[in-house]
């Protein structure tokens, strides 16, 4: 299945920040990270919603994790397709049993069953690590001197736990990367323009980090610590039994990329695509939009065996021609 038949305005993706690119392959559409791409010994993608073999609306998606509405078969051959579109064939994929944690895994062979965390990190060749999110924070980090990744999966549950700031702190420890030397790529993930949480959220965030309140928007201050100014208060006031939930939007994007700073990786190598799952519906699945009828996308990584490693040979080759 493809999207050739679809009209064109419905091929062109939405335009990720600058250092970002698309490409394309049999109705598989994969975004990049120029920093990532330019490393001959890697391969990394973040997959989207168009293509594949599964079928929603009557459409084709490119679902890769198992839901109520697709066939185990339809999976299996979206995965393969997308290992296609990477050049990785023959790696092995790796995907966790994620559990919104902050529980790394180290990765040297593939288990006979998924291990259970939300960060992998491995420095052997042909092992494609996968994070499935559809709307959580997927975020790939890459040693450009040892030559280590790690994919991490970060809901707010993950974030409030600093997975990727352990993930880093991992890296360190068991293979002695330095923080100056790693690039880290964030993919799509819900935005602070549609992810709203409530007063629990606010709270657990003001309770662990200093700097919470630059990653909410909205009353944050009156939610985190439940005291509002009485004038406020009065303004505000509802008939009993018609109080109105007092909400805020957290912008995980942004605290993941602080705790990536926080951990030695310097800004200027932290790419945040800025894509919005429940904003580019049509193009990335988005549990917060959809519900349960949301498929899910990969943010893959992984390392060529020395013979293999190779450099595209122009960047018009990577980018998607509708661009």
């Amino acid at each position: 299945m493809s999207l050739a038949s679809a009209p064109a305005s419905r091929l062109r993706p939405p335009r990720p920040a600058r250092g970002w690119q698309w490409h394309q392959h049999r109705g598989c559409y994969l975004l990049q990270a120029t920093a990532l791409t330019e490393l001959d010994w890697l391969v990394h993608g973040f997959t989207t919603r168009p293509g594949g073999y599964s079928r929603l609306d009557g459409r084709p998606v490119c679902n890769l994790a198992p839901v109520s509405w697709d066939s185990a078969d339809a999976v299996a051959r979206n995965q393969r397709l997308v290992l296609e579109a990477l050049g990785a064939g023959d790696f092995s994929l790796i995907l966790l049993e994620q559990i919104h944690s902050a529980l790394v895994r180290r990765v040297d062979r593939p288990a006979p069953q998924p291990l259970r965390g939300d960060a992998a990190i491995t420095d052997r060749p042909g092992l494609l690590l996968g994070v499935l999110t559809a709307d959580c924070v997927p975020v790939l980090i890459a040693d450009r001197r040892r030559r280590v990744v790690a994919a991490v999966h970060a809901g707010w549950r993950g974030t409030l736990a600093r997975i990727a700031q352990k993930t880093v702190g991992d890296l360190r420890m068991l293979y002695g990367s330095a923080p100056g030397d790693l690039v880290a790529a964030i993919g799509p993930s819900i935005g602070v323009c549609c992810y709203e949480v409530g007063a629990e959220v606010a709270q657990a965030f003001a309770a662990q980090f200093a700097e919470a309140a630059a990653w909410f928007e909205g009353p944050f201050e009156q939610l985190a610590t439940g005291y509002e100014p009485l004038p406020l208060q009065w303004l505000l006031h509802d008939p009993p039994g018609h109080e109105r939930p007092r909400r805020v939007r957290l912008n995980l994007p942004a605290a993941n990329r602080a705790q990536l700073r926080e951990a030695g990786i310097p800004e200027a190598q932290i790419f945040d695509c800025g894509l919005c799952t429940a904003c580019n519906a049509d193009w990335l699945f988005s549990y917060r939009h959809e519900g349960a009828r949301a498929g899910r996308q990969l943010g893959l990584i992984g390392l060529r065996s020395a013979r293999r490693a190779r450099r595209p040979s122009s960047l018009s080759e990577r980018r998607n021609p509708c661009m």
